[in-house]
């Protein structure tokens, strides 16, 4: 069997999964490989969990869907839950982060039109990645992903990241804005992080100014950075919060929270979903949230998140080409000096599963679950193929 009838959009490793256990896979060979991406920080709990599994042969057996037209029970407890946990006080539910993240910007609109605004004007970030619609492509700051694309959406206005000047500057001269839209943690755009004074400030900018402060937690929530959402470790409460991959441990699911006057915007018709918050999705996202809660795994992200910056940086000084080891929680980045895309068909070969972002910049996301001896091996194997490709560039 070949891929020859799929679109031709994504460049393939040759290898093909058939089953996994927690922060291990296996191709059809049998052969086993350590996941240290986890789908792209999606499966949080690791393969195969228990929980998962229950909760979806749970409710496959008594309904998948009804649409929206309908109360949904599973939605109701999964919003509950999700808005305890955040401090938000509404939910809307889509199919992904790219969808979370349109409902966002809707939002954003909505505000800027109930001002008066004719123009409403959303600052995204230099580097950002929010989604491949055409508003979150436009919203994304990366040329290369746009190309071919164009006409863009209008109203997006971009800022240098981590530069709260350099918000403050466009403020100055744009009076269309109406949001302020950030990733805590640029996922697809290095592992570059913020400040801890960044989203403080930001959060002032944005009462004083009457905006709607937007974090895009795609990658960065459901305990991928030491705690459930990353704003939480900044002491600020956003008017908008988006989040997906984690979110379902590979079932296909989003969110958008909102509180305070950004819940408010939505009404009967403003947006909808076919499939958003179906009754599958839901009860399944509730025993990932539950889990998650349970076995304090925002907890062992931090703990082991640290463990492994500890690991790198003692196993790599000698390296001259890694510049920096970055990240938060289980969301790690080595920056290399050189491109380094071709070290990750390498990690296949030493059966290990990573990714590069950025063009040079080495990116880990295993599972929330793992282990000592699991990072044990992701220090060693990783480490072993930097060194490598250290001396092969030489």
């Amino acid at each position: 069997m070949t891929g020859q009838h799929l679109m031709n959009t994504y460049g393939r490793l040759p290898v093909a999964f058939t089953h996994g256990k927690g922060a291990w896979l296996y191709d059809e060979a049998g052969k086993q490989y350590l996941d240290a991406v986890s789908g792209v920080a999606v499966c949080g709990l690791g393969h195969a969990h228990p929980a998962v599994t229950q909760a979806i042969c749970e409710q496959a057996a008594r309904v998948m869907h009804t649409s929206n037209l309908y109360r949904i029970p599973a939605q109701e407890t999964l919003g509950e839950r999700l808005c305890q946990i955040s401090g938000m006080d509404r939910v809307f539910f889509s199919n992904s982060g790219a969808e979370a993240n349109e409902a966002a910007i809707k939002l954003a609109r909505l505000h800027g039109k109930h001002k008066g605004i004719e123009l409403p004007t959303v600052i995204v970030m230099e580097n950002a990645f929010h989604g491949r619609t055409i508003a979150t492509l436009t919203a994304t700051g990366n040329r290369k992903v746009q190309a071919g694309f164009e006409p863009l959406v209008q109203g997006f206005a971009r800022a240098r990241f981590n530069d709260i000047q350099a918000v403050e500057s466009i403020l100055r001269n744009n009076k269309n804005i109406v949001a302020v839209m950030v990733e805590p943690v640029q996922g697809e755009g290095g592992l570059a992080s913020l400040d801890d004074q960044y989203l403080p400030l930001l959060r002032a900018l944005c009462d004083k100014h009457d905006l709607l402060m937007i974090l895009d937690e795609i990658q960065t929530g459901n305990g991928r950075t030491g705690t459930y959402f990353a704003y939480q470790q900044s002491g600020i409460k956003p008017d908008v919060v988006t989040t997906a991959k984690g979110l379902g441990n590979g079932f296909p699911i989003g969110a958008c929270l909102a509180q305070g006057k950004a819940a408010a915007l939505f009404q009967p018709g403003s947006h909808g979903s076919t499939y958003g918050g179906n009754p599958l999705g839901c009860f399944v996202a509730e025993a990932v949230v539950k889990t998650l809660v349970e076995e304090k795994l925002p907890e062992n992200a931090a703990k082991m998140g640290q463990y492994l910056r500890n690991g790198f940086a003692e196993a790599l000084a000698n390296c001259d080409q890694v510049v920096d080891i970055r990240g938060k929680g289980l969301m790690l980045g080595i920056e290399l000096k050189t491109e380094c895309s071709a070290i990750v068909a390498q990690a296949l070969e030493a059966q290990i599963l990573i990714n590069v972002t950025a063009g040079n910049v080495i990116r880990l996301l295993p599972p929330l679950t793992i282990n000592k001896s699991e990072a044990d091996q992701i220090i060693e194997r990783v480490s072993a193929l930097i060194f490598a490709y250290s001396a092969s560039s030489q």
